[in-house]
């Protein structure tokens, strides 16, 4: 059963930009929230499928995927599979989703097509996590309609404002017209490396967003990227790493700002 009274945190790991370490933010700390005895479900919204491939899911032979929910209104709990991590389990994507931007225009209540399935097995989890899609479409609409609150992770490789003003106006409209208590997002500093310009980025976002910006960094790590190929969160593949390590404490702060 869900920890909170009013259901469980639902969190959309959303940026509007690929290659930002979102889907491996997404899945590490999905398996710290497990690894910490929350119940977690992780919902695979990208049509590449990373987020399941890297739980160990075989995306080709799978009786339902979030695909199914979205279009054909399977229930959700028919297509959430377990892991290898003890309390973590993935609704998983496969390219059958890349049609469903299409499908999803003439589609009756387009947008709320994921809260909708969410809704009612909300208090068997305590997160819920969707790994968006780089773009704004439909399936991230469908995210953040059902999400109560964003992660942005955002790379230290160069200043982002530009592409976070764009993800504010477009959480300006999310607001106005399906999910009015969606809060401002939050920001997971990520793919850090110790230099003058990853600070100054830090630095930057901490002046502009404050306590918005979490105090924990993300480091460049080249464990974290090689995890995935295994089929495997970095809290298993590598559990005494540094980027296993910075994910906990990511958790862990993610937790307590409850």
């Amino acid at each position: 059963m869900s920890t909170s009274a009013t259901g469980p945190r639902i969190i959309a790991v959303s940026n509007n930009k690929g290659g930002v370490a979102k889907t491996t933010s997404t899945v590490n700390l999905g398996a710290c929230f497990a690894e910490m005895g929350l119940r977690t479900l992780i919902i695979d919204l990208d049509p590449q499928g990373n987020a399941s491939s890297s739980l160990g899911i075989d995306t080709r032979d799978l009786e339902n995927t979030i695909y199914d929910v979205l279009i054909q209104e399977v229930p959700l709990e028919d297509a959430v599979e377990p892991t290898a991590v003890k309390n973590l389990f993935i609704v998983p994507s496969n390219i059958n989703l890349a049609g469903a931007e299409i499908e999803l225009v003439s589609a009756f209540g387009r947008e709320n097509r994921l809260r909708n399935a969410i809704a009612p097995v909300a208090d068997q989890w305590d997160y819920v996590l969707i790994d968006c899609p780089p773009s704004v479409g439909l399936l991230t609409v469908n995210a953040l309609t059902a999400a109560t609150e964003i992660i942005t992770p955002v790379q230290t490789e160069y200043i982002p404002l530009e592409g976070i003003e764009i993800l504010l106006k477009n959480l300006h409209l999310i607001r106005k017209n399906l999910n009015p208590s969606l809060p401002d997002p939050t920001f997971l500093c990520v793919m850090y490396m110790r230099n003058n310009l990853a600070d100054q980025v830090v630095a930057e976002l901490r002046n502009k967003f404050g306590e918005r910006v979490y105090k924990t960094v993300i480091p460049r790590n080249v464990r974290l990227s090689e995890a995935p190929s295994f089929g495997q969160p970095i809290t298993t593949f590598d559990t005494g790493s540094s980027g296993a390590k910075a994910y906990r404490a990511a958790a862990k702060e993610i937790v307590s700002g409850a």
